[in-house]
Parts: structure tokens; C-alpha cells; sequence
């Protein structure tokens, strides 16, 4: 299959179905880490497809979810205090709520924040506004961090003196790990990211099946490339295999894309980062090297840290452990809803919680 329309074909998912239905026999929970599965998993209706003994788990797949509180308050305390700076940041940063306020707050009130539509578009005001200070807020997965290093060469490149980013990047492998580490949660399988594994490669989940025994499928994003995802690693868990395979090889490799690997390599280094529900996962961020840090928002301003504090009644962290579903949230669907969201799992289009408030069913 090569088109899109293939892989949302109803008799094409209603077939894979019955094939899981056919095998599966034993009790086990499968994790997605990637908020567009949630999302497709729920639009679809695929989780109510599946056998009981099928658990489906939606653990840390949205960037936006996992950035701490700290550092939400953290970059909302520096627009604050330097109203002279323009603030770059993805649109879905700018309602994630803060302590006592949030970016769209802040911008109503007067700070200088601006929505951009990749970094490039940072790049670009800093052009633009050359005697102006620009500070790019940088979340995202391994997808978001090519373009983000792009960025800072073409700056160099450029000359320009006046962008710098603060990274808040995070590495989905190590936090799969720290998953599997904390004993919280029982995961017998991941479903992996597709587009997160186009740049990183299968590869780098080999030690998931090698330490821990827990196979993964690198699954794309229709419903039958889904479907097909489960399948596969139902297949692996009732056969007793424990292996890395890929379901969306029109895209992914097991190697990665090496060209982005060799631009990350180049402007980020490892370093350890705060996931809000999680805690501190050692080697889970990226920091820009010291060869760069002129373009490094935290080398640039003194930027000190945000207060970690969660919103009142707020269970986020939860959700994305995948200890509890939104429901079991009692703000869920009441007072935190898209319109006003008290917990980012609510704020983005890759959140948990927006899935499972946008796709739910009302009496």
C-alpha cells in the first residue's frame, strides 16, 4: 500500500481486528508513546475494537504535556521580567496554564509573544527585529529538534547576534526507560513513535527488548497502520518474542535519518531534564554545546528556575505515567475542558485528555 486512503480502509481495520481477536489470548498492556496514536486510537475507535484482555496505555507522547511546571513558569516568570524581549513559542505553549498565569496571559498584558509555525520562524524575526533580543521556546520531541539546530547554524551563518533558544527538548528512549525502571506500571510492549523513530532509527529501542524483555512495533499513524502496529506486537507477546520490528517502513529505517542525527549531534549534547509527572530523567534532554552558546537563552539572560508546582486538583502527572485515564481525573471534562484547561494534557492536540474529551462518548 502506498496512498493514504489504503490505510483507512474500514474492511482493511475490521480484518487486522478479527486476526487480533483470533490470536490473543493472553492479558497484557501495550503503551503508545505518541500523542497522534492516542489521538487515532480514540478517533477510530480502535480501543474499543480490541479484546478485553487488550489493555491499551497512552503514556508521555505530547511534548507539550511533558514539559514540566517549572519550566512553563519558568519562561512565563522571564516574559514577565523582561517585557523588552520577543518570545518565539508553537502555539499550543501559549495556554498551557502556569502557576498564576500563562503565555496568552502574559501577551494580553503586554509581553512581546509571538506564535510561530516552526523555529525557522524565529529565525526570521530575529531578521527582522535585529535590534530586539529573540528567545525561541523550544519544546519537542527528537521530530521538532533537526530544524530547531538548523536554525542556530543558519544564525551563525547569518551573523545574527540577537536569537538564542532555550532548549527544552526531550529524548522519548530514556523516558521509556524510566517507565520500566519505576515498577509503577505494568507495560508488556511499546507501540513506538513513527516519526520520532524516522529520525532516530528502530535501533534505539533494542535495549527495551534486550534488558527488559518488552517487544516494540514502530507503528505509523491511520487506523490500519495502528491496527497493524497492535497486531504485530500481539503477535510477539502470544509467540514469546521480544523484538523490535517496523510496521511503517515507507518511512521508518532501523538506522534513523543519519543527516538529522549529524545536525542534532552537532548543536545538542545529552544533558538531564525535568518531565512534569515524572521527575528528572538523566540524559532525557538536550542542551545546546558549549560552542553555541551564544545562542543559548540560559547562557544569554539569567533565567532562573520556575516554581515545580502542579495546578490544584490537577492529575496530568498521572496520565502521563499512564497510571490513571482522564476520567479518573474529577476535573476531567468539568472544570478543565479545551475552553478553559487547568492541566496541559488538556491544552494540546497531542494531549491525552483532549483525545479522550474530543472523541468521548456523551449520554
Amino acid at each position: 500500500m502506498k496512498y493514504i486512503d489504503e490505510f483507512r480502509r474500514r474492511a482493511e481495520a475490521q480484518g487486522l481486528l478479527r486476526k487480533i481477536r483470533e490470536i490473543s489470548k493472553k492479558e497484557v498492556s501495550i503503551m503508545e508513546i505518541c500523542g497522534t496514536h492516542t489521538h487515532s486510537i480514540s478517533k477510530y475507535g480502535i480501543r474499543e475494537g480490541l479484546p478485553s484482555n487488550i489493555r491499551l496505555i497512552s503514556g508521555p507522547g505530547c511534548p507539550v504535556c511533558v514539559t514540566s511546571a517549572a519550566d512553563v513558569n519558568r519562561i512565563i516568570d522571564f516574559s514577565r521580567s523582561r517585557r523588552d524581549v520577543i518570545i518565539a513559542t508553537f502555539g499550543d505553549m501559549m495556554k498551557v496554564p502556569g502557576s498564576a498565569s500563562s503565555l496568552q496571559e502574559e501577551k494580553a498584558n503586554g509581553a512581546d509573544i509571538r506564535v510561530v509555525y516552526s523555529p525557522l520562524g524565529a529565525l526570521d524575526i530575529a531578521r527582522k527585529n535585529t535590534g530586539r533580543e529573540v528567545v525561541l521556546f523550544a519544546v519537542g520531541f527528537e521530530t521538532t529538534v533537526p530544524t530547531v539546530a538548523a536554525t542556530i547554524l543558519a544564525a551563525q551563518k547569518d551573523g545574527l547576534k540577537n536569537l538564542s533558544v532555550l532548549s527544552l527538548h526531550k529524548l522519548t528512549p530514556p523516558a521509556m526507560k524510566a517507565l520500566m525502571d519505576s515498577g509503577e506500571i505494568k507495560i508488556d510492549g511499546f507501540i513506538c513513535p513513527g516519526h520520532v523513530t524516522a529520525v532516530i532509527g528502530a535501533g534505539a529501542y533494542s535495549f527495551l527488548a534486550t534488558d527488559y524483555g518488552a517487544p516494540c512495533v514502530v507503528a505509523g499513524f491511520e487506523p490500519v497502520d495502528a491496527i497493524m502496529g497492535i497486531y504485530m506486537l500481539v503477535r510477539q507477546l502470544e509467540e514469546g518474542r521480544k523484538d523490535i520490528e517496523i510496521e511503517y517502513d515507507r518511512v521508518v529505517t532501523w538506522e534513523g535519518n543519519r543527516k538529522a542525527q549529524e545536525v542534532i549531534n552537532t548543536v545538542f549534547e545529552p544533558s538531564d531534564s525535568l518531565w512534569r509527572g515524572i521527575g528528572n530523567i538523566p540524559g532525557s534532554g538536550l542542551r545546546i554545546r558549549d560552542e553555541f552558546s551564544g545562542f543559548d537563552a540560559t547562557a544569554r539572560f539569567s533565567i532562573p528556575p520556575g516554581v515545580d508546582a502542579e495546578p490544584k486538583g490537577c492529575r496530568c502527572g498521572e496520565v502521563l505515567k499512564g497510571l490513571i485515564t482522564p476520567e479518573a481525573c474529577p476535573l476531567f471534562a468539568k472544570a478543565c475542558n479545551p475552553e478553559f484547561p487547568i492541566g496541559p494534557c488538556m491544552v494540546s492536540s497531542e494531549g491525552t485528555c483532549a483525545a479522550f474529551y474530543k472523541y468521548r462518548k456523551v449520554a
